[in-house]
């Protein structure tokens, strides 16, 4: 799992070196809805093996530690649609850089895997 917050490389430069190899499961959570991402974590972490073979990387995002050219990326870029206020949102992000599913909710693995 990656954590973008403190990172200086943008998120979109990190999905961009992530495009043709890897899929990335995108979680973005506000500070006091962290449990989604906690909640989403740990049914990833259950299903490791099975996922792992589906070239998937996790990237989650705080809210109070994302940076603004990330939160304007996420706001403005086509697939993304992120509104701040929702408590969490997840993306599927396809080797091809475009956003497969978006979610509201933690999903369980096998909901993940029918979008992968």
């Amino acid at each position: 799992m990656e954590s973008i917050g403190n990172l200086h490389k943008s998120l979109k430069a990190t999905l961009d070196e992530k495009k043709n190899n890897r899929r990335v499961l995108l979680l973005y959570g506000r500070d006091d809805a962290q449990h989604y991402i906690i909640d989403q974590q740990e049914q990833l972490h259950a299903a490791d093996a099975q996922l792992s073979q589906h070239d998937l990387d996790v990237v989650v995002l705080i809210a109070s530690t994302t940076v603004e050219p990330d939160r304007w990326y996420l706001m403005h870029t086509e697939g993304f649609n992120l509104i701040p206020s929702e408590d969490f949102i997840g993306w599927l992000i396809d080797k091809d850089g475009s956003v497969k599913h978006r979610f509201t909710q933690p999903l369980s693995p096998d909901e993940l895997l029918k979008h992968v």
